[in-house]
């Protein structure tokens, strides 16, 4: 009569990444912040990934003379801090809530750890850097061959998030001093433009100009898209 210890036929379970950015673990912290909130900080020690759940957050860089410069606007189901795997010893850029937002803070170790041991990750994680990899080189093309207002355009289309459906305007809570800083213009021009989409009725506004609403179909049909 054999010995041997019987086979382990226990099959595992396939790895599914939005699972493990939803639950706490050790290295995976799930927290909440508020609209305003800071939630990472240029200069401080970068050893976690951000991914955002729910929300929106602004990407800013600040000089020595504490001139911001706001270098994204990204939004739920995207990762933030990647920098953090290559070595860098801090954070090159102030994340803020937009809104109120759902983060998941992930260790760089456990990151890198989870990374090369799941394909599944890796290839979800593969799919984020493509895609941001493509909005940058689009954002580079529209700077440098549209005008201002087709940028603004363009700008308030991808922060409405075109992929929505239903015909319902898409909020979105910037200031127009944010909106000329992100297309490269000056406040009193994106002024006129946003007076020149709301008459249009592509957008809608309240008396302060932060709160607009984007009607994404209208947008879509000024671009030719």
């Amino acid at each position: 009569m054999s010995d041997a210890a019987p086979l382990d036929r226990t099959v595992k379970a396939p790895f599914d990444p939005k699972a493990f950015l939803t639950r706490p673990a050790a290295g995976v912290t799930l927290e909440r912040f508020e609209a305003g909130w800071q939630i990472c900080t240029q200069g401080e020690p970068a050893d976690t990934v951000g991914y955002i759940r729910k929300g929106r957050v602004k990407v800013a860089t600040f000089s020595n003379r504490g001139k911001e410069a706001i270098v994204g606007i990204i939004g739920q189901g995207q990762f933030f801090g990647e920098t953090s795997l290559r070595s860098a010893n801090t954070r090159t850029a102030t994340v803020v809530a937009l809104e109120d937002c759902l983060i998941t803070s992930v260790t760089t170790e456990v990151m890198l750890s989870t990374l090369s041991a799941e394909p599944e990750f890796s290839k979800f994680f593969m799919a984020h850097l493509l895609s941001r990899n493509t909005r940058l080189e689009e954002d580079l093309g529209d700077q440098l061959l549209n005008l201002s207002e087709k940028r603004l355009a363009r700008l308030l289309l991808v922060l409405a998030e075109q992929g929505q459906d239903g015909g319902r305007p898409n909020e979105i809570n910037l200031s127009q001093e944010a909106l000329a800083e992100m297309v490269g213009t000056t406040r009193s021009r994106i002024s006129t433009f946003m007076n020149r989409f709301r008459e249009q009725g592509y957008i809608s506004y309240d008396s302060h100009g932060r709160k607009i609403q984007v009607y994404t179909a209208l947008l879509v049909s000024m671009l030719g898209l």
